[in-house]
């Protein structure tokens, strides 16, 4: 098995409402270190010197319309999840502009029920 890796090096790093100068090593599209310096693991290893740049955890969209339950045929849990994590989003606010809207306790919980096992 080709082993790829990518070393990211100078980047500020956003962690848990901290930033940290380092490095990154990302081997076969898996994060496998961060530290304040890490040394290139083969001849082979991609290099990017990001210097000045940030490195986020993923992008939230703090403004989704799912349209479920009510509409399901514009957009639903599956598809909407599907779209965002393809354009880089890891996490999502829905409005409530659902029929019914998810506005109360019991309507929350038939969202989260509805999502189970279909949001990606």
């Amino acid at each position: 098995m080709i082993t790829e890796q990518v070393l990211i090096k100078n980047v500020n790093i956003v962690n848990e409402g901290e930033i940290l100068n380092g490095d990154v090593l990302i081997e076969n599209g898996i994060f496998k270190e961060i530290a304040e310096q890490i040394s290139a693991k083969t001849p082979d290893t991609r290099i990017i010197d990001a210097e000045g740049k940030y490195l986020l955890p993923g992008i939230i969209d703090d403004q989704v319309h799912f349209r479920e339950p009510g509409n399901n045929d514009a957009e639903n849990l599956e598809s909407g999840s599907r779209a965002a994590v393809a354009g880089g989003v890891t996490a999502v606010f829905e409005m409530p502009n659902t029929n019914p809207p998810t506005s109360t306790f019991k309507e929350f919980n038939n969202k989260l029920n509805a999502a189970k096992n279909r949001m990606f």
